[in-house]
C-alpha cells in the first residue's frame, strides 16, 4: 500500500514533506515495518505519533514552514503529545537558541550552530558508539553540519565528540547533527519509533540492513 493512502495515523510517522532527505527516512521506516507518511499541510499531522524533520536547507525549511503556515500547526501538535525527531536542519529549526540567527520552533533547550564544519567539501563519515541506541557502533553522516554548543539541564547528551554535541533528547524531542538515513543503520529509527511507542516489526532484527544501498530510498520515491 502506497504510504499516502494511510488514514489512521495514530501509529504512524509523519516526514515533513517540504524540502530535504524526506523518502530516505520513509525507506528506513518501512524496512522496520512501520508505517510512515508525508506531511505538508495541517490536516496530515492530525494523530501522528511523531514527526521527523529532515536535514535540508535550514533557512529554506524555516521560510516554507511560515508559507505554509506550519510553524503553529507543529507547536500545537508537539503540545498534545507529538514526538519530534530533527536531523540535521531539522535539529536547527528546534533550537531555542541558534548562533547569529533567530530561532523557529524553538522547542529544545539547546544552543546550535549552523554550518559548523565549513562547505559542502567538509562534509565526513565517522563511527560512534551510542549506547542507549544500540549495541554497537553507528555510522554518521555528516554534511554540512551544525554542533550543538549547549544543552540545557533536561536535555541529556545521546553522543558528545570533540568539543560539540552530535546526538541529544528529552522526553519529546531528539536531535542529531548527523544524517541516520544516509547510511543502512536502522538503529536511530528504531529508537525514535520506540519513544513514540511504537514497535518495529520488520524482518531487520540488528542495527544494520545489509540489503540497503545508497540509492535505496529511490524506489520509495518512485510509488509514493
Amino acid at each position: 500500500m502506497s504510504l499516502h493512502l494511510v488514514k489512521d495515523t495514530s501509529a504512524a510517522i509523519g516526514v515533513l514533506d517540504l524540502q530535504g532527505g524526506v523518502y530516505e527516512h520513509l525507506d528506513h521506516l518501512e524496512r522496520l515495518g512501520i508505517t510512515g507518511c508525508r506531511v505538508k499541510q495541517e490536516g496530515d499531522f492530525n494523530n501522528l505519533a511523531g514527526l521527523i524533520i529532515p536535514g535540508g536547507e535550514s533557512t529554506c525549511l524555516k521560510r516554507l514552514l511560515d508559507t505554509f503556515g506550519l510553524t503553529q500547526v507543529i507547536r500545537r501538535h508537539y503540545q498534545r503529545g507529538m514526538k519530534i525527531w530533527g536531523t540535521c536542519a531539522g535539529a536547527i529549526l528546534l533550537a531555542k537558541k541558534v548562533v547569529n540567527d533567530e530561532p523557529c520552533l524553538g522547542l529544545m533547550d539547546i544552543e546550535i550552530e549552523r554550518n559548523s564544519f565549513g562547505s559542502q567539501l567538509d562534509s565526513f563519515t565517522a563511527e560512534a558508539l551510542m549506547p542507549e541506541v544500540a549495541a554497537e557502533p553507528i555510522p554518521l553522516t555528516f554534511i554540512r553540519a551544525p554542533k550543538i554548543l549547549r544543552a540545557g539541564k533536561n536535555v541529556e547528551i545521546l553522543l558528545e565528540m570533540d568539543d560539540y554535541i552530535a546526538a541529544a533528547e528529552n522526553e519529546n524531542i531528539l536531535v542529531t547533527v548527523f544524517h541516520p538515513e544516509l547510511t543502512g543503520c536502522l538503529a536511530l529509527h528504531r529508537y525514535f519509533a520506540q519513544k513514540c511507542g511504537i514497535k518495529a516489526t520488520g524482518s531487520v532484527s540488528g542495527s544494520v540492513d545489509s540489503r540497503w544501498q545508497s540509492h535505496s530510498w529511490t524506489r520509495r520515491a518512485r510509488i509514493v
